[in-house]
């Protein structure tokens, strides 16, 4: 009878450069866990949206005749009037980042701003791609991954 040949994993030097490195990473792993990325993303992209919502309004929510003519002047949007687009724009930029903070509807909040962020990259400021995807990669791991633990959908139950 012949003997059946096993194979075994080569080794790793664990004491050098790479050791180093991975016991690194092991640690980091631990100490930033998903759930702190999670409000770390939700927080983030919010105040982004948030601050570009407050230069839209004055007091508590009345849009300016500078936003009107915002998007009358410069964003022209196809489809929807400047009047209309910069109600739309101001309460989606205040509503959907409160409830990001919050971690309320997180997925649902995380998906209208990365709408947002389409319509902002395609009919507003094409050249400004770099930025723009800098928010859809906090928001799409936010679709994808929802808030975390420490969000008010996961003590309702909800993913």
């Amino acid at each position: 009878m012949t003997p059946i040949a096993t194979t075994t994993a080569p080794t790793v030097d664990e004491s050098g450069w790479r050791g180093h490195c991975n016991r690194g990473a092991d640690v980091a792993a631990r100490l930033v866990g998903d759930s702190l990325l999670a409000l770390v993303a939700r927080v983030g992209i919010a105040g982004v949206f948030f601050v570009s919502g407050r230069t839209k309004v004055e007091g508590l929510l009345t849009v300016t005749d500078g936003a009107y003519a915002l998007f009358r002047d410069e964003y022209r949007l196809p489809l929807l009037s400047p009047e209309l687009a910069a109600h739309l724009a101001a309460y989606a930029e205040h509503l959907f980042p409160l409830l990001l903070v919050l971690g309320l509807f997180t997925r649902l909040s995380a998906l209208a701003l990365l709408a947002m962020t389409a319509v902002i990259q395609v009919f507003v400021y094409p050249d400004a791609w770099v930025t723009h995807l800098s928010w859809a990669g906090l928001l799409l791991l936010l679709v994808a991954r929802g808030g975390g633990r420490w969000a008010v959908d996961r003590a309702l139950g909800l993913k």
